[in-house]
């Protein structure tokens, strides 16, 4: 997902022998060398790119440690011409450290856990994967795969609802995510193609680029933060037995007992005027409020 004071602002990889198989880092249907949208200009050449990256000083910086965790995400494992058969595939290694964070978070990810949970030695697992931090990266880019993202060329507001609730299944499929830094995700194939069909979605619509980086940043903070409130409850409420209503009306003597109103002058005002008996509606009204924003802010970009 993209930053708007929250995640990186330029973001971009190279590779040689770019995966193609849909495992771990292979592209997405839709990714790769899409189309420029209608009415938007045509996609910048490697040549362009390389000149205008020359004018602004920009330096490539080169290290072993980089070269080895970017190859893992988008070159295809080169295949054995001796020796014994492997006894597992990246596949099954990247899909059992999956499911140890899901059951029990990504905290609880090392190699030793993965390893049992593949009945083999914690060494053998290094024949597969470098160590944690890449384990991770190719878990995270298999989780993106699974993103059902809006297709180049529907109107910006349909698609960038598609994208937002697009994550918000992608977090409750695996909320172990909300656990990662994502705002330093991995420079995978499937997390670049997500970060594309975000920024895509309004990049024609008027608003200059920092802004479309920024909103697009926005709906990334807020649906992820939307999506950590809300596992967090499903969690409480399995935990405790009691739903978010029944909570608070085990509480309701304090209103009586230690509330005061002088003291809360505003917060009194508000539920005076029926303000905290609002229903939230869900998901869709908390989308529609934060289109309406982006909605506001291209028109302001449009008039201006």
């Amino acid at each position: 997902m993209t930053k708007a004071d929250d995640e990186p602002r330029d973001a971009g990889a190279t590779g040689g022998g770019a995966r193609d198989d849909g495992a771990p880092g292979g592209r997405a249907p839709g990714g790769g060398d899409a189309p420029a949208a209608a009415g938007g200009p045509p996609p910048l050449t490697r040549a362009q790119v390389d000149e205008i990256a020359k004018e602004r000083g920009l330096e490539l910086v080169r290290t072993a440690e980089a070269d080895r965790r970017l190859a893992l995400l988008w070159e295809s494992p080169a295949p054995r011409s001796r020796g014994r058969r492997p006894r597992l595939s990246l596949d099954e290694v990247v899909e059992a450290g999956i499911a140890v964070a899901r059951e029990d978070g990504l905290d609880a990810l090392s190699m030793r856990r993965v390893a049992q949970r593949l009945d083999v030695g914690a060494m053998s697992l290094y024949t597969y994967v470098p160590g944690r931090t890449e384990l991770v990266d190719l878990m995270i880019d298999r989780a993106y795969a699974g993103l059902d993202l809006p297709a180049a060329g529907e109107p910006w507001r349909t698609g960038l609802q598609r994208y937002a609730r697009a994550f918000w299944d992608l977090f409750h499929a695996h909320p172990w995510l909300l656990q990662a830094n994502l705002w330093r995700a991995p420079l995978a194939p499937h997390v670049l193609d997500a970060q594309e069909a975000g920024l895509r979605t309004i990049i024609d619509t008027g608003l200059p680029p920092e802004r479309v980086v920024d909103l697009i940043g926005m709906v990334d903070n807020y649906v992820r933060g939307l999506a950590r409130a809300d596992i967090a409850e499903v969690l409480e409420r399995e935990r405790t037995g009691q739903d978010y209503d029944t909570y608070w009306a085990s509480l309701s003597s304090f209103w009586e007992d230690y509330f005061d109103v002088e003291r809360y002058p505003t917060m009194t005002r508000i539920w005076a005027a029926g303000g905290f008996e609002h229903e939230t509606g869900g998901l869709d009204d908390a989308l529609e409020r934060l289109l309406d924003a982006v909605e506001s802010a291209i028109e302001r970009a449009t008039s201006s």
